[in-house]
């Protein structure tokens, strides 16, 4: 009688097996005088051998073999950033090695809460004012920002500290901020269910931990929302502001991504309609 395979298993093995090829596709893309290794008078195939990996990982040739063949080994969280540093992987490439392994990447390989926005994304979100823009992570974070979209919320970013520049968290917590939209009880649930939809992807992550704990710790709604357990995808739509200055305004919120490596993505919010366009050119200054 054949031996019954899980699904879970079958998955198991075929991660050990893309792992083997992803290892072995980085030795062989890399150059070993670039790493200062002694020269060879002959190399049967490009790039580093299986010992040089083991050597400079500081693991034995034996038991990377076994991990290059897909073999069923475990490997410390350790041993796997030991290798993915002697392979000079990437952060994307740091990721993907992890997540083959089964393990999460370990806190001090993680962003912290503090990115930084290229001056490039922050000369674009300028170029766009008078439209209200930022740019922000998949946390919601807020990386960048205009004149106008401080205008449209009332709130200047720039005097908050970057920990506290996030949309959910000034949601929940700042008066004005939340008096700005209109909308607010039919917002926060869809930008809730899609943090939850979009946190699915980063279990375990620190850095997503933390930033949940924060939210529960600082708003009961946010808690009575979590607690549906309803998620969402992203997607464009029109939404009501209210200024103090120039009354009801109706943007239409765009979503561009610049790359999806990291999730992050620019929100641009333009008229969708004739009046709102008239009130967002009174109060940004600008000719629309």
């Amino acid at each position: 009688m054949s031996e019954i395979t899980s699904p879970t298993d079958a998955g198991q093995a075929d991660n050990r097996k893309q792992l083997g090829a992803f290892l072995r596709a980085r030795r062989e893309s890399l150059d070993p005088n670039r790493l200062g290794l002694p020269r060879m008078r002959q190399r049967r195939t490009p790039g580093l051998r299986r010992e040089e990996v083991a050597q400079l990982a500081d693991v034995g040739i034996t038991w990377y073999t076994w991990l290059e063949q897909g073999r069923a080994i475990q490997a410390s969280t350790k041993t796997l950033s030991a290798i993915a540093h002697a392979l000079q992987c990437n952060e994307a490439e740091t990721h993907h090695l992890f997540r083959l392994a089964g393990q999460s990447l370990p806190a001090s390989a993680q962003h912290g809460g503090c990115e930084k926005l290229s001056p490039y994304g922050q000369r674009l979100l300028d170029q766009l004012d008078p439209l209200p823009a930022i740019i922000s992570n998949a946390r919601f974070d807020i990386l960048g920002f205009n004149r106008a979209y401080c205008l449209l919320m009332g709130v200047d970013l720039a005097t908050l500290p970057p920990e506290d520049r996030n949309c959910i968290y000034l949601a929940f917590t700042h008066e004005q901020w939340r008096a700005s939209q209109l909308d607010w009880d039919d917002i926060m649930p869809k930008m809730v269910a899609l943090f939850r939809a979009q946190m699915a992807e980063h279990l375990g992550d620190p850095v997503w931990e933390r930033q949940l704990a924060r939210y529960l710790s600082v708003s009961e709604d946010f808690r009575a929302l979590w607690e549906r357990h309803e998620v969402r995808s992203i997607d464009n739509n029109v939404k009501r502001f209210l200024h103090p200055q120039v009354g009801e305004m109706s943007l239409r919120q765009n979503n561009w991504w610049s790359a999806p490596r990291n999730g992050d993505r620019m929100l641009v919010y333009m008229p969708a309609d004739e009046q709102s366009e008239r009130r967002l050119q009174q109060l940004t200054g600008g000719a629309g």
